[in-house]
This record gives structure tokens, sequence and C-alpha cells, in this order.
């Protein structure tokens, strides 16, 4: 199969002959004879031919030759963007003093063949805190002290009087537990019956300087504190010291909820006897990617425009202690990255690192139109060794593993038993693709990178990081009103367990928005950066198989389309999410289940609108559903009944 050809030039042959007789009379009106046999027209028709096999060659220009042309006019592909995960590591029972995990400690996913490799971003020491003291709050800002209580087994703590929501039992520490996975061994009295052990209503938090925070609970074997056991819990990287009743301490509270629907409440406190607080490990963040160290490059000619390219591609962007290192007879030189060499003179010592082909080049010598010449950056003296001190490489969407796939140490770590992902891997984008450059780069020079109508806010938002999967641009409804921006992340899978958090926008990602605009959008313009409104959609279809095709197979295809159809990334007719202004109806649905292999017939489709917060559908079926302007459909546990 041959690769589509380019057609930079749809003319042949004859439009050429027919093009250029029709020219004769503006610029040779004397020249009447027309005829086959003219000589003028034997040389059009040579001219003609080899013509056309010169635009035949240019057809076949390659992506790399149309990349490079946009890369002059300074329109670069994106690199490809590192997936990152919260690792949280385990330590040895009975070695929990001083537990250092070093920074750049590379983990896996448990596969021999390619296994996926995360590397930490941040030191993590693991010391068990120091309880030093105890509160029972009514919630109304009255705190009674039951430190002396908790230390004297014989006596126990009731952790909620009346039983009010809100009444809460708060733990004091010496130090901030931010990130530590923290185990509290309890001994209690049974007495909070009539609870639920596997749902009680209660929650544990921690004061992270704003509010309470909640903390994730990896494992309680009290009962909802109703019996002698121990609570494994992770506690978020924000954990700040706060003054209660006079007391200052990191706190770490248990709060009564109020019961939901169906869920069984407390007729009793719980009651604390003693407890005792270990330190059991500690979460770090990691990406994927692995550090490469001291890499040499080659060694400079002493010309201009001198380029060298790394050994493992692509690269990510360069923190502290990675880049470029010069070594000359004098001494070693360090050399600082820029964007371009625009602002560079002849003696700033610049270079430009390309992510996606791993290409570091130095400055060129650049001729004016007076035949002078200008250096643009400093040359590296002839002789000299190029090497990186230090640059990581990764990245792409492969980095989105599931949760608990990282379990592999590839670093020794002293009293480290195991690592797991509890949550999964997510950010991680693949590099540009040729076909988006194509599309992104005519559109960039047009409009000269400035936001002026609202699809120029849109083409702006999705240059400034390629995370971003799709952009809204929202006119204001009324003067004095703010521009609408709405921001679609790229969220990797299309299964119904998609959950609604994360289409949430990372501060990071509004950052780099917010930074783009502000030097491309009109002065005294305002921007509103936001996500668009999830409408939940619940499909349910009846349908009959073909005779002798297996039902439940005919349903997985027809369940794989839905949330592939009804999906903000991947949606629609064209694959390239849901559109905006787009109502579902149900002969559309209907047309796509009818298509899927294995469908005889469609019976019935009725569409439910889905609370995503909440997790339930509600309302009667319908078949139709509209989509206001700032709205977007997400699939949400479609039904198929086969007949």
């Amino acid at each position: 199969m041959s690769l589509p050809v380019p057609n930079l030039d749809d003319r042949n042959y004859q439009d050429l002959v027919d093009e250029a007789k029709r020219l004769i009379p503006t610029y040779c009106p004397e020249w009447t004879n027309h005829n086959l046999s003219d000589p003028g027209v034997a040389l059009i028709e040579l001219f003609a031919w080899m013509s056309e096999m010169t635009m035949f060659r240019l057809n076949q220009v390659p992506d790399a030759f149309y990349t490079r042309m946009l890369n002059l006019v300074g329109v670069e592909s994106f690199s490809a963007t590192a997936a990152t995960a919260d690792l949280t590591f385990w330590v040895v029972p009975g070695e929990t003093d001083n537990v250092v995990l070093p920074l750049g400690t590379e983990v896996a996913t448990n596969t021999d063949d390619d296994p996926v490799i995360f590397t930490t971003i941040e030191p993590l020491t693991v010391v068990s805190p120091e309880t030093t003291s105890a509160m029972v709050s009514d919630g109304k800002e009255s705190f009674t002290d039951v430190w002396a209580e908790l230390g004297y087994d014989r006596e126990s703590v009731v952790c909620f009087p009346t039983l009010t929501p809100g009444e809460a039992f708060y733990l004091g520490f010496d130090r901030s537990l931010s990130g530590m996975a923290i185990r509290l061994d309890i001994r209690a009295s049974i007495e909070g019956i009539g609870v639920d052990p596997n749902n009680a209503p209660l929650m544990w938090q921690v004061w992270n300087g704003e509010a309470w925070a909640p903390v994730k609970v990896y494992r309680d074997t009290t009962g909802g504190l109703n019996r002698d056991g121990s609570v494994t819990m992770l506690v978020p990287r924000q954990h700040k010291p706060l003054t209660l009743n006079d007391t200052q301490a990191h706190w770490i509270r248990a709060v009564l909820l109020p019961t939901s629907p169906g869920q069984s409440g407390y007729r009793a406190s719980p009651q604390i006897r003693t407890l005792d607080a270990t330190a059991v490990g500690g979460t770090v963040t990691a990406e994927h990617s692995r550090a490469i160290e001291a890499e040499f490059l080659g060694i400079s000619d002493g010309q201009a425009d001198q380029r060298f390219v790394v050994g493992s591609v692509p690269v990510l962007p360069r923190r502290r202690g990675e880049g470029i290192v010069v070594r000359t007879d004098t001494g070693v030189e360090e050399w600082k990255e820029v964007d371009d060499f625009t602002g560079s003179n002849p003696q700033d010592k610049h270079y430009v690192w390309q992510n996606t082909t791993g290409e570091v080049v130095f400055g060129p010598l650049i001729r004016n139109p007076d035949g002078t010449s200008k250096q643009h950056g400093a040359i590296p003296a002839g002789g000299a060794d190029i090497s990186v001190a230090k640059y990581r490489h990764g990245g792409g969407a492969r980095g989105n593993v599931g949760s608990r796939t990282l379990t592999a140490l590839r670093t020794t770590v002293p009293y480290v038993s195991r690592v797991e992902n509890i949550e999964p891997a997510i950010g991680g984008v693949d590099a540009e693709s040729v076909e988006n450059v194509k599309l992104r780069g005519p559109a960039t020079l047009r409009t000269g990178e400035r936001a002026v109508t609202v699809s120029d806010y849109e083409r702006v938002a999705l240059g400034a990081d390629h995370a971003i999967a799709r952009a809204r641009c929202l006119a204001p409804v009324e003067p004095g009103k703010p521009i609408r921006l709405l921001i679609v992340p790229a969220v990797e899978g299309v299964e119904e367990q998609a959950d609604l958090d994360a289409y949430a926008l990372p501060q990071p990602m509004i950052q780099k928005v917010s930074d783009r605009l502000d030097g491309r959008r009109i002065l005294g313009t305002e921007v509103e950066i936001g996500t668009p409104y999830y409408q939940g959609v619940s499909i349910t279809a009846l349908m009959k198989s073909l005779p002798g095709r297996p039902a439940g197979v005919v349903r997985s295809r027809a369940l794989e389309v839905l949330y592939a159809y009804l999906n903000p990334i991947t949606g629609g007719s064209e694959g390239k999410g849901w559109p905006f202004d787009t109502d579902l109806n149900a002969a559309t649905v209907n047309q796509v289940l009818e298509a899927v292999d294995g469908v005889e017939r469609v019976d019935e489709v009725l569409f439910f609108e889905y609370d995503l917060r909440n997790g339930v559908r509600h309302g009667a079926g319908k078949e139709l559903i509209r989509l206001a302007p700032d709205s977007l459909f997400v699939s949400k546990k479609h039904r198929i009944v086969m007949r």
C-alpha cells in the first residue's frame, strides 16, 4: 500500500498549456498564430511538460521536510508529556526511624519484556511521629482535653458524646505528617453498636492550613472505632499546625457524619482506651522518566550553527542541574538554554535544545542584506568537549498505567518492603503528530499568535499545553462580562468507570493557559478559564442479535461503541469528541447501534440523565436530551438488553 501523496499543486499538463495560451494576448498581443504547428506553442507544451514533472517531484515532499519548513518560521511540534503518579512506599515493620528514600528512586511495572519506568521527583524521610495531645469537640468550637484519659488504659475516651453530626475526636502530633502513611493501633471498647463496620458514618481529616481535608483510609480493621484493630491512612501533602483550645499541634481528627439513605448510624458512641501512632510508609510523586547521567555529545569544531543529538529521546523539560556542559583547556563552562537565538549576542553562552528530536543547537551566523553578518549566541571553542551533565527522557500516553501496577523496585532502598501506586498515573501525552502540526502551523501563521476572535482563543489555549484535548470559547452574553474559555484535558480511556474528577483542570495547566493568553489577548479583556458542564447520560437499549451470534459478545460490542461515541474526547461521528451545541437523539444512536456487528435490529433506545457526582440516574427515559452551549455529554452505566 502506497503512502498518501500531498498535492501541493494540482494543475496538470493541459491546465498549464491552457493557462499559458490565455496569457498570450496580455504579454504578446502581436502573436496571433496559436496553432499546434507554431514553434511558440511547441515551446509552451515543452515547458508545460517540464513544469508538470517538477510539480510531481515537489508533491513527493516528505513529512520531515514539511515540518522542517514549519520550524524555520517558528512553528515547533509539541513534545511528549510525562505521566505522574503518587507512589506509596511501605517500610519493613519495626524499622520506622529515619528511613530515607532518595530523589531519583526508580519503580517500574512488573513486566519482563518492556516495563514502564517511573522515577521519584522528590525525596522522602519516614519518621514515626509522637502523639502530644487529644481532644473531643462538639463541633461548635467547644473542646475537651482527653489526653490524660487516653494515656490511662483503665479509662475510655468517648469519641462522640451526643452522637450529633459534626462531633469529632482530635489527635495532635509534634510534627507534620505530610505525605506519611500512618497506622493508628487502637484498643476500643465495643460500645459503638448499630453501625455497619464496613460503612461507618465517620471521616478522617487533617488541617491543611485553610480547611479540613479528607484523609484516604488504606485499611481499617476497627469496624469504625468499634473494636480492637488498626487504621492505616495516607496523609495528604499539606498538613499544617493549628491552635485548638490553646494547644498548637498538627491535628488529625475523626468527625461524625450524618447518615446517608440506607446507612446505619451509631446507637452508642465508640470509645477508645489506648492509641499508638506509627509511621509505616510514605507517598511521593514520581514521573514517567529515566535519568541519564553525563552523556558525551561530541567535540566542537569552532564553527557556527553546530548541532549535536543526545542518545535518548524524547527529552523532558529540564530541571535544576540538567543542561549542557562545555569543557575547554581553561576549565568547565556552563551554558544557558534559551527558546531561540533572537535576543542572543555573540558573547552569550546560549543553546537551544529540541525536546522531540533531542537536538542541541548552538548559535547561527546570520548574513544581513548589506553583506555584514551577525553571530547570534557564542560558539564553543574549537576542540572543546560538549556533554550533558544530566537529562531525563520519557513521556507519552504509555505512562498512563493503571492503579497498583507500579510495584517493581528498580532501586534498592534499605528497609523498604514494597511499593505501589494506589491511584492510576495520569497526564501522559504523546508527542504531537505530523498531521496535527500541518493543521496548526498554517493557522498560527495566519493569525500571528493573537487572540481576537473566539477561534483565536481556542487555538491559543490548545497551544499552551498539549495535554489539552479540546477548547471552547464563549463570547460574553452582555457587555462587561468576561470571555469564558472552557478546557477539556486529555483523559485516557472511555470506560464507564471514568471519574468526573479526571476531567478536572490541574493548576499547572490553568497557569500555562493564563500565561499564554496574557501576552496575546486584547488589552482590557477578561478571560474566565474553567471546564464545561459535564452532563452525564445513561443509555438503555433493547436490541436483538442475529441468529447464531452470541448475545454476550454482541452486547459487549454495543457497549464499547456507546462509550466511544458519547465521549467528550473520542466521541461524535468523526471520533474527535462529542461536538458542542449538538443534542443527543434516539434516531442517531439507533443508527450507531444498528451498525454494530451482530445486531439484527434495535427496538428501543432511551436516555436517562445521570448525576455524575452522586452516582445516580434520575428522571424518566427520554428520546432527546438537549445540550447547553457550555456543556458536553459523558457516558455512564449504559445498559443493553438483548432479545
